[in-house]
């Protein structure tokens, strides 16, 4: 069944959307990641304008992200002190990206900035996902499972920089400047690349900042939720780039999926769901490179928009 996507401007089966919407939901649901880094990149392939595809998909992180929130708050592992701290960041970074977002978008660039992202982001963190799911994996099969270490919590530079502050649930005594910087980053990431940034965002809060794991996740999603909020905000007011059909087929397909993939999911080892994921994300990676280098018309046209 076709159905014409106003703000996209193109016609797309409205089942073939439900379908991505699930499979991502099910990714979602396996491996506890939102599923904009997937998501957004096979809109690209669908035939979704690049910028359209990001604004979209960031609203649809929203709901996804305010889900998560609430079983975090009842379990209380959200600390709200980091999470503003973070979220200041975030606003920031989400503006910055929003405004780079609208300069390249005048010259005609913006397809090529976002793709040329989701290709370097994307083969940084599967390659390095993969190396250290393949090693976990062995050294599962020949001493069975690795016991988990906790994050050593030795004088650190985020301690010794000015403007300290308490985070009381996260049991920390460190410097705001970092917490800022990381929620900068992925507040332009937002902006950019139509993603909550959780999959670089939650390393950081953990090695950088030294959070404890049990409240790592509950506080990203609170940041996510604001951030990708304003982007989406600062896209369909400046843009007009946030297609509300696209998002609500999405977000049906991904709400039914997560419910399955949540069932898959505990029945595969940590070792085998990672090494998964990685290669899903390898392979969505090297097709975007291979569309980069395989059609040199394109980009001219998208270049000759612009007027160079």
């Amino acid at each position: 069944m076709q159905i014409y996507l106003p703000i996209a401007e193109v016609s797309v089966n409205a089942f073939l959307l439900l379908g991505l919407g699930g499979m991502v939901g099910v990714l979602s649901g396996m491996f506890g990641v939102g599923g904009g880094f997937l998501m957004t990149p096979l809109l690209f392939m669908i035939g979704i304008p690049p910028a359209v595809a990001v604004a979209t998909e960031a609203n649809q992180i929203v709901a996804s992200s305010f889900s998560g929130v609430l079983a975090h708050l009842k379990r209380k592992t959200v600390d709200f002190r980091m999470g503003l701290v973070l979220l200041a960041g975030g606003l920031v970074g989400a503006a910055l990206g929003v405004q780079l977002f609208n300069v390249l978008r005048a010259q005609g660039q913006v397809d090529l900035l976002v793709k040329l992202s989701y290709v370097v982001f994307l083969g940084v963190i599967g390659g390095l996902m993969f190396v250290e799911s393949l090693g976990a994996l062995r050294r599962a099969r020949r001493t069975g499972p690795v016991p988990h270490r906790p994050v050593r919590r030795g004088r650190t530079w985020v301690q010794t920089m000015p403007l300290r502050m308490r985070f009381r649930t996260s049991g920390l005594y460190i410097s705001a400047i970092p917490p800022f910087g990381v929620g900068l980053a992925v507040g332009v990431l937002a902006a950019i690349m139509g993603v909550g940034g959780g999959f670089i965002m939650v390393p950081a809060m953990i090695y950088i900042l030294g959070m404890p794991t049990k409240v790592v996740v509950g506080t990203s999603l609170f940041q996510i939720i604001f951030v990708t909020a304003f982007a989406t905000l600062l896209h369909a007011t400046t843009n007009y780039t946030v297609d509300m059909v696209l998002a609500v087929l999405l977000l049906l397909g991904g709400v039914i999926g997560a419910q399955v993939g949540t069932r898959i999911g505990t029945k595969l080892k940590a070792e085998q769901l990672r090494i998964l994921l990685a290669a899903m994300v390898l392979a969505v990676c090297g097709k975007l490179a291979l569309d980069l280098l395989l059609e040199p018309a394109e980009l001219y046209s998208i270049a000759a928009e612009g007027g160079h």
